[in-house]
């Protein structure tokens, strides 16, 4: 080799790594790793009449050792002591008797052990709450018969949205759903389009909450309805419950339009998506259109119309469809070497686009020396030990957060060829090539030395060592027999692992397969012989264009023409089309193998019958085995025209082709001449169709995102296919281009810092292939990403007008020049609550006044507006302060007593005397049942007692009484009354509803509780 000879004490001395030299890790024990989270909290509607006493967070992780548990709300860390209302069991938070002054907001779990911290997602915990409709008297409706009416529902406080139904007289008799009367489920009002003698009576609004284990019924005063005298003309519809301009929804959310019109004769309802097409499954002329999961194909106008044969009338609005944040590269745990650069990436898609952000042990990570934070980019520089930890990645939109974690070991090990050594026998082929691999588990990397026995290798024209250690020999030949050796040295240790290089004779194609021309049906074996080294198999492949050939396949074509080891020939039997073009027969040993090539080609005959009269032309293109038919023929009249047979020759055109022998055969004339057709490929056209589609909008500031319609496969022509995109600044007179590769791709960003918000662009696109480019489309008007508002609103002002509801109204904010101002957001928040856990609001369009409802009676509220667009909200105004009115009695009326008389029933009870934190009492509602007539009857009355007519044979009855005044209803007393029984019994309510036994007598507690699942029907 020529290389210098080693002394004995320089090879066995420092390069032999020592016993005392193990393995060194920054992660100590290879059982150790940092908390993985198996169950992480979820967001829970807790009832705030709820008879449970305790709410449980989840959170549990794996990790080793154990982790242990805190817990943060609203972003402080919780003290959790022994005997407190919160506990810690496990790593669940368990909160004794919750409540909203006190437990509403947002929690997170964190899990640590001595290799880091994380956090889990984030639990939102609210409280569900359902208040009574207000005790004052509603007033009379009064409309002309045939005309439309709509009677208000008003309902009381509450959280989160109701169901809303309506009664006509008496319970249950519920108004019908059908093309005559309609329920809002956003408002609650009832809508009848026409109105005739049945609809006259009173109605109640039934409201209906829904939680996750509860569910709770209100009802309304009576209101009347009056008919005046039959206006019988006839009218053109007018929409009256129309959905608003904007409606905004998650990805997978279920979306309700509401529209209803008054008319007569009654109006029917049409429904269409105005800049596209309505899914069939969503086509319906009901007063409401739902899509069960939208997608962002569903964005855009829908358009509502009422129709009768007086006229029509139509309501538009837009659906905007947004998503929370979704993962598309996410980090995962990672091994690095101390010393080593490392770059951590992760993205999220999601409207708005999400912000990304991240945390080390639980705690924001910054940038700072040998760390760069840039967004989803995380790099650091010269890596130490103190970096090791867990890391995670946080993205963000107002509509969710998720989380990534992972573990960064920064590990110090000295080398070890454990688990990688080199290979004891190394086999070669003489005149072949070797890659020894040297890859000893080091950190930082090992500096690496070969050497053959006794003498360093160095790299030569024969011997190279490559950066990573791997030794590459070249033209082996006898005398490169010997043992090998790589040493690996690093400042934690140093080792050296050895092969032996034993070296075989070559293998080689002694026999080579010849190419061959057969007609189709023929037989034909391709020969293949080789020699190589005795001590080792020989094995046979054969491939056809590059693909393997599978002998195996039933039914197939191909067999192996002998079994001697040297003799690999391949049968081909009953030869079709397909089976011609290049063969390769490849003769592979362990350590190298030998390939030669054959061309096969396979010749046709095909019948065609072509008959004519007159003077016609044909073109025909078809498929013959890899070759194209491509040609114009005529043929003169009263010819009998018929391609008998065809027969492949090889003349003239360039790459496969064929040359067809016609024989024209004449109606009277036994033979004609012979001419010649010559087969070439067909070529393909550049692209004729221009893309579609053209739009685009949205993206980070400094972008522009413009997208389009793939094209589909008929209209691409041809392979190497791409579009072309032409695009400039509205009034500039200089285009600029992007070549966006791939028939699938849809849309192209364009980031530039100098681009200004909401600037418009003048864009034109084209398709390519490898033939040309294809027609380009008109051009469309295309913005740049928005920025958010920079003005806040001003001259804010908030006032209670209810227990749970407030006015706001505010100064607008003009349109500036970052984007389209699309209305306004409402933040509030209790006084000595943070204003991180505001909850917000938003106009749908830009009005300068809101209701707010869903509050807390008798409470102070801090209220601020801000101006949103696309891109996100702006500034907050000064904040301006409201409380809501005191809530009613919470006191059901006790000391209740009764008498029957042959007709009537007597019931008096004690006064409820609101005290000073409480709304006044103006009068009290009773709702009666009786065993005879289940169905219950509302009675209002202003004293403290009430006389109502029974039947004389009414043995039993269930009474419910409460008080109602300008703060709402207050709780209910509930009692069982008994024809000769002279006193009254309390009863509670109950979520299990028992059917009573026909013929039984109705007990206390079955009366209860068939009434209250009545109710929540």
């Amino acid at each position: 080799q020529g290389s210098p000879a080693l002394e004995p004490e320089l090879l066995l001395g420092p390069l032999v790594l020592s016993p005392s030299a193990a393995w060194s890790s920054a992660r100590g024990s290879q059982a150790t790793f940092g908390p993985v989270f198996e169950d992480q909290p979820l967001g829970l509607l807790f009832p705030e009449e709820s008879t449970e006493e305790k709410v449980t967070l989840a959170c549990r992780a794996r990790a080793s050792p154990p982790a242990t548990y805190r817990w943060k709300m609203n972003g402080t860390e919780m003290k959790l002591e022994p005997g407190s209302r919160h506990q810690l069991v496990g790593g669940n938070l368990v909160i004794m008797n919750p409540t909203k002054a006190q437990d509403a907001g947002v929690y997170q779990c964190l899990a640590s052990n001595p290799v880091g911290t994380v956090v889990s997602r984030e639990a939102v915990l609210r409280f569900g709450f359902l208040q009574e409709f207000s005790k004052e008297e509603r007033d009379p409706v009064k409309t002309h018969e045939g005309w439309g009416v709509m009677l208000p529902c008003n309902p009381p406080a509450h959280y989160p949205g109701l169901s809303y139904r309506w009664l006509l007289n008496e319970f249950p008799n519920f108004i019908p759903t059908d093309g005559r009367h309609f329920v809002s489920q956003t408002t609650g009002n009832l809508y009848i389009a026409r109105t005739n003698a049945s609809d006259l009576g009173n109605y109640s609004c039934l409201a209906t909450s829904h939680m996750d284990f509860s569910t709770k019924s209100v009802f309304s005063k009576f209101a009347q309805l009056n008919l005046a005298a039959e206006d019988t003309r006839l009218f053109a519809p007018s929409i009256k419950a129309r959905f608003p301009a904007e409606t905004y929804a998650l990805v997978g959310q279920q979306v309700t339009l509401e529209c209803f019109a008054f008319g007569n004769p009654v109006p029917r309802i049409k429904w269409r998506k105005v800049d596209g097409s309505l899914s069939p499954q969503w086509a319906t002329a009901e007063p409401t259109l739902q899509i069960p999961s939208v997608g962002f194909e569903d964005e855009g106008t829908y358009e509502c119309e009422a129709e009768n044969s007086k006229g029509r009338d139509t309501a538009q609005g837009r659906i905007i469809v947004q998503a929370q944040p979704e993962w598309l590269k996410v980090i995962s745990d990672m091994e690095a070497d101390i010393g080593s650069n490392l770059h951590w990436g992760c993205a999220a898609a999601g409207k708005p686009r999400p912000t990304v952000r991240w945390l080390r042990n639980g705690e924001p990570l910054a940038s700072q020396a040998r760390v760069e934070v840039l967004a989803g980019d995380l790099r650091f520089s010269k890596l130490s030990l103190e970096d090791s930890g867990m890391y995670q990645c946080v993205a963000e939109n107002k509509h969710g957060t998720i989380y990534a974690s992972a573990e960064l070991a920064v590990q110090a090990l000295a080398p070890d060829f454990r688990l990688n050594p080199v290979r004891r026998l190394i086999p070669a082929a003489r005149g072949g090539e070797i890659i020894i691999p040297c890859q000893p588990r080091a950190a930082p990397k090992a500096v690496v030395l070969w050497s053959k026995g006794t003498e360093i290798l160095f790299n030569s024209s024969r011997v190279t060592v490559t950066p990573d250690g791997t030794l590459i020999i070249r033209n082996i030949s006898r005398s490169d027999e010997g043992k090998y050796t790589c040493f690996a040295e690093n400042f934690m240790g140093k080792a050296n692992s050895t092969g032996v290089l034993s070296v075989r004779d070559a293998t080689k194609i002694t026999l080579a397969p010849s190419s061959a021309d057969i007609n189709l049906g023929d037989n034909l074996t391709l020969q293949c012989h080789a020699s190589h080294d005795p001590t080792m198999d020989l094995t046979f492949i054969w491939m056809l264009d590059d693909f393997p050939i599978d002998f195996d396949k039933p039914g197939g074509h191909y067999r192996r023409a002998s079994v001697k080891e040297t003799v690999g020939d391949l049968t081909v039997l009953n030869a079709q089309l397909r089976h011609g073009g290049k063969y390769t027969c490849t003769a592979q040993t362990v350590v190298d193998s030998a390939s030669k090539e054959a061309t096969v080609l396979v010749r046709g005959s095909v019948f065609i019958l072509v008959i004519g009269l007159f003077t016609f032309s044909i073109a025909s293109l078809f498929s013959l085995g890899r070759s194209f038919l491509s040609k114009n023929l005529s043929i003169s009249s009263s010819l009998f025209v018929l391609l008998a047979y065809s027969q492949g020759l090889l003349e003239e055109c360039p790459r496969p082709r064929m040359l067809f022998r016609l024989s024209l055969i004449r109606a009277f004339v036994p033979s004609l001449p012979i001419h010649k057709l010559r087969l070439c490929p067909h070529p393909t056209p550049a692209p004729s169709v221009a893309p579609s589609g053209l739009s685009g909008g949205g993206g980070a500031p400094g972008e522009l995102i413009v997208n389009w319609t793939p094209m589909s496969r008929e209209y691409q022509n041809g392979d190497g296919f791409g579009y072309l995109l032409s695009f400039r600044r509205q009034g500039s007179t200089s285009w600029q281009s992007a070549r966006v590769p791939g028939a699938e791709a849809q849309y192209f960003v364009y980031s530039n810092d100098s681009v200004r918000p909401y600037t418009p662009f003048e864009v034109k696109i084209r398709s390519y292939n490898r033939r040309g480019e294809g027609p380009e489309s008109l051009t469309a008007l295309v913005y740049s990403a928005e920025e958010e508002p920079r003005v806040a609103p001003t001259k804010i002002w908030a006032q209670g007008v209810a227990s749970s509801e407030m006015n706001v109204t505010w100064e607008p904010v003009q349109q500036d020049m970052n984007g389209i101002l699309l209305g306004y957001e409402i933040r509030y928040w209790k006084a000595g609550d943070k204003e991180a856990a505001a909850d917000r609001v938003r106009t749908a369009g830009l009005d300068t006044t809101a209701l707010v409802t869903g509050l807390h009676p008798n409470t102070k509220y801090h209220v601020t507006v801000r101006a949103y667009n696309r891109a996100g909200t702006g500034p907050a105004s000064p904040s301006a302060n409201a409380t809501t009115m005191k809530p009613p009695p919470r006191r059901p009326p006790g000391n209740i007593s009764w008498t029957f008389s042959s007709s009537s029933l007597s019931i008096k009870w004690d006064p409820v005397v609101a005290l000073r934190n409480e709304s006044a009492v103006t009068g009290y509602k009773m709702l009666y049942q009786n065993d005879l007539h289940p169905t219950p009857t509302l009675h209002l009355t202003n004293k403290n007692w009430i006389e109502i007519a029974v039947p004389e044979d009414v043995g039993h009855a269930l009474v419910q009484i409460r008080t109602t005044g300008p703060g709402g209803d207050g709780v209910p007393a509930d009692v069982h009354i008994v024809r000769n029984g002279g006193t009254s019994m309390m009863v509670e309510n109950s979520a299990v509803c028992p059917a009573p036994r026909p013929g039984a007598v109705l007990s206390l507690t079955t009366a209860t509780l068939v009434l209250i699942c009545y109710l929540e029907l």
